[in-house]
């Protein structure tokens, strides 16, 4: 009797399915009908002399009225474990998994198979497809088991999964992001000479809006080195003609040009303006760039573009007010809402800081300002990293501005508004300026905007408490 108490433990999907049909009175034949499989295929699945495809699968699952999926688990039980690991089985389960967000299956099978290292080139390429089709939860399933079972080799194919990882999980929180950073940027060396390029660009990217300029340095300084030693061998003469080239997702001239660029923002976070202003002149002056191509020149013009806006910045920071009318002009040219987000952060950090008056300015551009929240979402890391960080720090500024001029109600509107993008994007320093900014103007708040502070507040802890725990001590 044991193999009829073992078959209560784990059951199968051919005892399911026959006693389906005696239930129901059908026969094989009839049943095929429905489910649309010859009477044939389910003959041999019911005797168990077929293992049994998933498409069969989900035909045989809609003919007993069950939901997608039902069986997934079994066929896991049934075909998948302690068999051979047969892909052509594999491949078309995980892609239905994908198709039903069943994220959990996903990691069984993974689970399963990973034992055996020879699936992990081809589950990379699944990986690698879902990725392209922006199936993300589902490919980061993929890709870290891949990384874990390459652990210990070199691979470039261990370093390539780490970036994939770092993409997907940099999100809103700013200390996961800086987690998943420090972690990625061990493997930048293990990639391809183009990858590491647009990998030291994100990462540079990435700690520019956590405003760790030390790594933002690092970063620029290491692009800067590869992309001219690309560059230089690229227009070497000597170079086998009709080699195919990898393309960076950029550009190649204009890795170095991006270097000075975050190498000038560094400095002027520094508040060096004069050094900001030699990077800004460098890739303001890329006449050493030797493409002549329409893209080429699209991009020599942005970065034209930018040093200019980038010229008035340093100027206006380092105190010369007398440029912030033709700073305000390029401004208004600016297309891209994203773009005008830092140009004005930059006027009102300036009013701060020497006190000018700039309320016909932000009269201006209050259809913009108003807008700058809906940012669209984007993968190129600068929007979806850096922008959010200017929004939540041009309400801080404008909060500053307007409560130091006494318009104390916009004042706390726009300081509410960056106290929550902080605390959205689990910034504490910058969240404790933002309090710190209320409670010295905390007697001109308004009842209503005084409960409001305190909830958010009580609301943020809260949210703790649930993470940490009390961390009450006694004694």
């Amino acid at each position: 009797m044991k193999g009829g108490y073992d078959m209560k433990h784990t059951p199968t999907i051919r005892a399911e399915l026959d006693r389906y049909l005696q239930q129901e009175g059908l026969n094989l034949a009839r049943f095929g009908k429905i489910a649309g499989i010859n009477r044939g295929a389910v003959s041999a699945i019911v005797s168990g002399n077929k293992p049994i495809s998933i498409n069969q699968l989900d035909q045989i699952t809609e003919a007993m009225d069950l939901p997608e999926g039902h069986f997934y688990d079994l066929f896991i039980e049934n075909f998948i474990i302690d068999h051979p690991p047969n892909m052509r089985r594999i491949e078309p389960f995980l892609h239905r998994c994908v198709e039903l967000n069943k994220l959990d299956t996903i990691r069984k099978v993974v689970g399963v198979i990973m034992d055996n290292p020879l699936y992990s080139s081809k589950l990379f390429e699944i990986a690698e497809d879902l990725f392209a089709q922006g199936q993300h939860e589902a490919a980061l399933i993929l890709y870290e088991n891949v990384a874990e079972v390459e652990k210990y080799q070199h691979s470039e194919r261990l370093a390539l999964c780490q970036y994939r990882i770092f993409t997907i999980q940099v999100g809103d929180d700013q200390r996961q992001n800086l987690r998943v950073a420090t972690v990625f940027e061990v493997f930048v060396e293990r990639l391809d000479e183009i990858d590491q390029l647009d990998a030291l660009k994100d990462l540079a990217n990435v700690y520019r809006s956590l405003r760790k300029w030390d790594k933002v340095d690092e970063m620029a300084r290491k692009m800067r080195g590869k992309a001219e030693i690309q560059y230089s061998f690229i227009h070497n003469e000597k170079r086998k003609e009709g080699t195919k080239e990898k393309k960076t997702r950029g550009p190649l001239f204009g890795y170095i040009a991006y270097a000075d660029l975050l190498c000038g923002s560094v400095c002027e976070a520094q508040g060096d303006y004069q050094q900001a202003l030699q990077y800004t002149y460098a890739y303001a002056d890329l006449d050493w760039v030797l493409e002549t191509d329409d893209d080429t020149q699209h991009w020599v013009n942005l970065f034209k573009s930018w040093a200019e806006g980038n010229t008035y910045v340093y100027k206006l920071l380092s105190g010369d007010i007398s440029v912030l009318h033709d700073y305000v002009e390029y401004i208004a040219e600016t297309v891209a809402s994203n773009e005008q987000i830092s140009k004005l952060l930059n006027v009102i950090i300036a009013a701060n800081q020497y006190s000018i008056d700039v309320d016909d300015i932000l009269k201006r551009f209050e259809t913009e300002i108003a807008s700058f929240s809906q940012q669209p979402s984007s993968d190129d890391m600068y929007t979806q990293q850096v922008i959010p960080d200017y929004i939540a720090w041009f309400g801080y500024e404008l909060a500053y501005y307007y409560l130091h001029r006494g318009v104390y109600n916009d004042g706390f509107k726009h300081l509410m508004y960056s106290m929550v993008s902080y605390h959205t994007l689990n910034n504490e320093t910058y969240f404790i300026n933002c309090m710190g900014l209320f409670l010295h103007f905390k007697d001109y708040a308004v009842p209503e905007t005084k409960a409001e502070f305190l909830n958010l507040i009580e609301k943020v802890w809260m949210k703790n408490v649930e993470k940490n725990g009390t961390a009450a001590h006694s004694g």
